[in-house]
């Protein structure tokens, strides 16, 4: 797993609330800007193997909870997957099925990337995604993971609305499953597009039709449309819907029998015996599927110029009539 030493990328760490450098102290890391607030030592502690790079009066990320999860990775209790990841394999495979999209975009990203040591920047990485297990067995990729909690695929602690990057440091960006876990889905987008070189690739998917997930962490949903206006200001290399109605179906069955049986097993265990519902996500049309899709997904190329009113409404590419 090609994950890049720390050491390695220092020099491109920034403080969080003024982009300055960050110079290292003893136990963690100072902004190097005598001006800034965080300059007194040491105001990025390091816990564990993560330096806590968080601007806490400016983010939703609480500074007792983010220890509290820390020290919980820092347990010396094994790991026991969760969820469909404790299943069998065929089990697991019915359950949550290998996501395909990803992993066709992703090597459409991988084989777009130029240059010896392409930077590739997982944004809320803490677990590799379903489908993008290329980027980590890529070994001309260099990886550079970070989440609100600390995990073996990230190197630091960081909110995504203040990338704790310099600018044009990344030629690559990963966001998967994450914009609706964030206030302000446009200002990490702005990040993104901050800290990726020139022409830099960006891959994201999120939701559309998906019932509550992570309780009082979930916030946003888009549709395809509104998905690409989020990124208008980069160039499409490839977009459209990760899983179609069927998918969608599912969803909405599991959290119908939740709130009648008051039972999340109740509503997993009804998703599970009606996992060939999922089928028909292959039955209907691309057009229709994005009008009613569980998730999207954009691939882009940074640009300068963003999308005009005009453009995301002549965008549309769903089923219905205009107007």
């Amino acid at each position: 797993m090609p994950l890049v030493d720390l050491e390695e990328f220092r020099q491109l760490l920034a403080c969080p609330r003024c982009r300055s450098p960050l110079t290292t102290r003893p136990g963690g890391f100072s902004c190097a800007e005598s001006s800034c607030p965080y300059h007194d030592s040491p105001a990025f502690p390091v816990t564990g193997r993560w330096p806590v790079l968080v601007d806490f009066d400016r983010s939703v990320v609480d500074r007792p909870a983010a220890a509290i999860a820390l020290e919980s990775k820092k347990s010396s209790r094994p790991h026991r997957p969760r969820g469909a990841d404790g299943l069998p394999s065929p089990l697991r495979r019915v359950w949550k099925p290998p996501n395909r999209v990803a992993a066709r975009n992703i090597d459409l990203l991988l084989r777009s990337l130029t240059g010896p040591a392409p930077r590739l920047l997982v944004v809320g990485g803490a677990t590799v995604g379903n489908g993008v297990e290329a980027v980590y067995r890529d070994p001309r990729v260099e990886v550079i993971g970070f989440d609100i909690v600390g995990s073996p695929v990230t190197q630091f602690i960081a909110d995504a609305h203040r990338i704790p990057l310099t600018s044009a440091s990344v030629d690559a960006v990963l966001v998967q499953a994450v914009l609706e876990h964030v206030l302000d889905p446009a200002a990490v987008v702005a990040e993104i597009h901050r800290v990726l070189k020139d022409d830099g690739l960006v891959y994201a998917e999120t939701p559309f039709l998906q019932q509550v997930h992570a309780g009082a962490h979930d916030f946003t949903r888009y549709t395809a449309s509104g998905h690409r206006y989020l990124f208008r200001r980069f160039d499409e290399l490839a977009a459209g819907h990760v899983a179609g109605p069927g998918t969608q179906l599912l969803w909405s069955i599991d959290h119908t029998v939740r709130g009648l049986s008051r039972s999340a097993l109740a509503g997993r265990s009804a998703r599970g015996l009606l996992f060939w519902l999922r089928a028909l996500d292959r039955l209907v049309p691309p057009d229709y599927a994005l009008d009613d899709a569980s998730a999207v997904y954009f691939l882009g190329r940074k640009r300068d110029r963003g999308m005009t009113a005009a453009e995301i409404i002549g965008y549309y590419r769903g089923a219905q009539p205009p107007g």
